[in-house]
C-alpha cells in the first residue's frame, strides 16, 4: 500500500513540473514572439528611410540664415512652423529671416505642407549655403520653389514667379495650387541632378541641374547676379521670410 501511494505520489509531482515547465516554455516562446514582432515594426520604420525635420512642437533642429538660433519671429503654432511677420524690417520681418536646416543634404525625396496668408510670399529654397559672409542671402545660392498667393500677390504677374514655379526659372504646371490660407503639399525630389516638383500630386517642374540647359537658365534669370548660385550638389534646405505670414509642417526627408 505504501508502495502505491508513493508511486502515485511520484507521478503527480513530475506531471505537476511538466506543466509548470510547459507553462514557463510557453510563456517564453510568446515573450520572443512579442519581442520580434516589435522589432519588426521597428524595423520596417526604420526601412521607409523617413526622417522628420520637423517634431511639431519645437524648432530644434533650425537656425536662421547665418545665426546659430532661431529668431523670434519664427514659432510653433498649431503643429506647424509659423512666422509672424507683425513686425516688418525690409522685406521681411523683425526677429525673423529665413531659416535653414542645421543638416545639409545631396540626394532626397522632401516633403512638407505648407500654407500661406492672403497676399503672401514665401519659398522653400535648397542647397543653400550657410555662409552668410559670403552669400547675403539664402537666394544667391540655392534654387526656390515658390509659394505664393497666386490670386493677390503682384509676383502672380510673372508666370516663373508662381506657386510652384522653380522661381525666375521655369513656370509651376498652372492650376496646382490651392487659395491662401489653404494647405498645399509639396514634395521636391533631386538625385543625381533631376529635379522635380510636385504641387498637391501635380507634377509641376522637371528639369536637370548643372547641365547646360541649366546654365543657360541661370544666365536668363535674375540671379546671373550670383555666379555660385544653382552650382552646388549639397546643401541646407531653407525656408524664407518674405514679410507674411506662412506656416510649414509635416517636414520629411528621404536621403536617396
Amino acid at each position: 500500500m505504501k508502495t502505491t501511494l508513493t508511486i502515485v505520489l511520484a507521478i503527480t509531482i513530475f506531471a505537476a513540473c511538466n506543466s509548470a515547465a510547459t507553462n514557463q516554455t510557453t510563456a517564453t516562446a510568446d515573450a520572443s514572439s512579442d519581442s520580434m514582432n516589435a522589432s519588426s515594426v521597428k524595423v520596417r520604420g526604420n526601412d521607409t528611410g523617413w526622417i522628420s525635420l520637423f517634431d511639431g512642437t519645437t524648432l530644434k533642429g533650425w537656425h536662421t540664415f547665418g545665426s546659430d538660433s532661431v529668431g523670434s519671429a519664427w514659432d510653433v503654432d498649431s503643429g506647424a512652423i509659423h512666422l509672424n511677420s507683425s513686425k516688418k524690417q525690409g522685406y521681411q520681418t523683425s526677429g525673423g529671416g529665413d531659416v535653414v536646416t542645421n543638416d545639409s543634404f545631396s540626394n532626397y525625396d522632401f516633403k512638407v505642407d505648407w500654407k500661406i496668408s492672403k497676399g503672401g510670399n514665401s519659398g522653400i529654397l535648397i542647397y543653400v549655403q550657410d555662409d552668410k559672409p559670403k552669400y547675403e542671402e539664402t537666394w544667391h545660392s540655392g534654387p526656390e520653389m515658390q509659394v505664393l498667393d497666386d490670386e493677390r500677390n503682384d509676383d502672380r504677374h510673372t508666370p516663373t514667379h508662381r506657386a510652384g514655379s522653380l522661381y525666375d526659372m521655369i513656370q509651376a504646371t498652372p492650376g496646382a495650387v490651392k487659395p491662401a490660407e489653404q494647405w498645399n503639399h509639396v514634395e521636391i525630389t533631386s538625385n543625381n541632378g533631376k529635379l522635380d516638383f510636385y504641387l498637391n500630386s501635380v507634377h509641376v517642374v522637371n528639369t536637370t541641374m548643372w547641365d547646360d540647359g541649366w546654365k543657360q537658365m541661370i544666365a536668363k534669370s535674375k540671379f546671373k547676379e550670383w555666379p555660385p548660385f544653382g552650382t552646388f550638389k549639397t546643401g541646407h534646405i531653407a525656408l524664407q521670410d518674405h514679410g507674411f505670414d506662412v506656416w510649414y509642417k509635416n517636414i520629411m526627408i528621404k536621403k536617396m
